[in-house]
């Protein structure tokens, strides 16, 4: 007899991204580490960031031609790879890490989706080195290629912080993938009234390195065109 207020298990349930974005823990998580990034001046990590991850990681791997369960697995790392936050930025990676692992034996993922999820959460970080496989890969080039306006909470602050500046300079991100020529490519279309190209590659010069590294270990090329202009 299952114990009353215990969690149902799922063991032979088949793993799905939809009842992850659904799960209460998860949402709460996500609502948490969003509400603390904001109380520290971070830019948005909250829902629209989550599910634009989720998708494009998810979006990588199938034009790739990944099948479908690994595309799956990347979608669901990048709906659950900033929950971490919720107990403080440092080392939230691998804090998020070990939240995720808890929420997927919830929703019936085998052990072996799920290492390659807690792997990619922890690499998303671009200071972690080795990018150990494709799930990895299609979540950390996700993370990176969000870059948009709409992640500034506060517009009024943009001269006082480079972060907040260059996001609100960049007017659209598009990551398009070429499964012919194994390309993976960033354009941004960035106001350079409101921040100079120079200042994109101050903050985010290690990010398209780590972007590079993540392109290689799905056998692609990473590309960065700025206003048109190629720049990686």
């Amino acid at each position: 007899m299952r114990r009353s207020g215990l969690p149902r298990k799922r063991n032979n349930a088949k793993p799905d991204i939809g009842r992850v974005r659904k799960n209460r823990k998860a949402l709460t998580y996500i609502e948490f580490a969003d509400r603390y990034l904001e109380a520290i001046g971070y830019t948005e990590h909250g829902f629209r960031h989550c599910d634009i991850v989720s998708n494009t990681a998810y979006r990588i791997l199938k034009e790739l031609r990944y099948d479908e369960a690994v595309a799956g697995l990347a979608a669901a790392a990048g709906f659950l790879h900033d929950i971490g936050n919720m107990l403080g930025r440092g080392d939230h990676h691998r804090v998020g890490a070990l939240l995720a692992k808890e929420i997927l034996e919830e929703e019936g993922y085998d052990l072996r989706g799920i290492i390659k999820i807690m792997r990619a959460v922890v690499v998303h970080e671009e200071d972690e080195g080795v990018v150990p496989d494709e799930v990895a890969a299609a979540l950390l080039i996700a993370d990176k290629a969000d870059v948009h306006r709409s992640r500034v909470r506060n517009p009024s602050m943009v001269k006082e912080d480079i972060h907040d500046r260059v996001n609100y300079a960049a007017r659209e991100s598009v990551l398009s993938v070429g499964p012919e020529k194994r390309t993976i490519t960033l354009e941004l279309t960035i106001d350079t009234g409101i921040s100079q190209v120079m200042e994109y590659f101050e903050i985010f010069l290690a990010r398209m390195t780590a972007c590079r590294k993540a392109a290689r270990a799905l056998d692609c090329e990473f590309n960065l065109f700025i206003n048109t202009i190629r720049m990686a």
